[in-house]
């Protein structure tokens, strides 16, 4: 049986706008999940974002585009940790998966 399971990591805090800090197929996002769950980082499952998502390279920024879908999902992670924006600095941020 095939995996398609696909992986993107994002960072946010220090940048304008989140960041791709990882991301794969496989085992390979099999193992950024893994890793976003040892670390406590929240995982959100949206296969159409990550699709998306899994187009821009590792340090790239995403695209205004998707801003609106991310901050959705930024901010039910916000929400999900007692967090409000400005806290990101001192928590990871989160990992999609798809």
């Amino acid at each position: 049986m095939k995996n398609n399971r696909q992986a993107v990591a994002l960072e946010y805090g220090s940048h304008s706008a989140p960041v791709v800090t990882a991301r794969g197929d496989a085992e390979l996002a099999e193992r950024i999940i893994a890793e976003a769950r040892r670390r406590g980082v929240f995982i959100a499952q949206d296969p159409a974002l990550v699709g998306l998502l899994g187009q821009l390279e590792i340090g790239e920024s995403i695209p205004p585009q998707l801003y609106a879908a991310v901050a959705a999902i930024l901010s039910w992670a916000y929400w999900l940790r007692g967090m409000v924006p400005g806290d990101e600095k001192r928590a990871q941020g989160p990992a999609l998966d798809g």
